[in-house]
């Protein structure tokens, strides 16, 4: 069985009212290509998500947004959820955590709405991405070129649109969680 991420460490930050499936498929994925992953919040000890239309279940916290920090991982993955990066971008810590990543050349992968942290985080110019529609003209005014498809990588951002893109998004986003960082290559 192939194990691409043996010895990765991934990080999963998240507040309140992420997209279930958003951090539940990718979640699932990054086990089975055997990365050691955390689930990482403001919150101490679980964190809720929604589900379509209500909120749905609640899952244990690993690390604390205080506890936890970038350089112990390798890449980081921003669920999506309209609640959940509109919680976190209000947090300087959240976002500094964001923006660790990006410093240190490390992959970041972004569904739906989590772009909104990238954003906040300010590593979108002329990056090229794509995210949930409404965020469209957000990304653009930020200063990053905006493309509607399944899945975009750019510089080490791995970037999806929605749910239904996961199967596309999870493959982009192993792949690029398996690779040299961002930095290695501008070497």
């Amino acid at each position: 069985m192939n194990k691409p991420l043996k010895g990765k460490s991934i990080a999963i930050l998240v507040a309140d009212g992420f997209e279930q499936a958003e951090l539940e498929q990718p979640y699932s994925a990054l086990l089975e290509a055997d990365a050691s992953v955390d689930i990482v919040s403001p919150n101490a000890e679980l964190v809720k998500a929604w589900a379509e239309r209500n909120y749905g279940d609640s899952f244990p916290v690993d690390a604390t947004l205080g506890e936890a920090n970038p350089d112990d991982y390798d890449a980081l993955l921003l669920p999506g959820g309209v609640m959940n990066p509109d919680k976190l971008r209000t947090q300087p810590e959240a976002v500094n955590f964001v923006r660790a990543f990006f410093d240190d050349g490390k992959p970041i992968a972004a569904i739906c709405h989590g772009p909104q942290m990238l954003i906040e985080a300010d590593i979108v110019r002329e990056k090229i991405l794509t995210s949930y529609r409404s965020l469209k003209t957000d990304l653009i005014n930020a200063g990053a070129q905006w493309i509607d498809q399944a899945v975009v990588v750019d510089q080490g951002l791995v970037t999806s649109r929605t749910a239904d893109d996961l199967p596309q998004f999870n493959a982009s986003m192993i792949e690029a969680f398996c690779g040299v960082t961002y930095a290695d290559q501008l070497k």
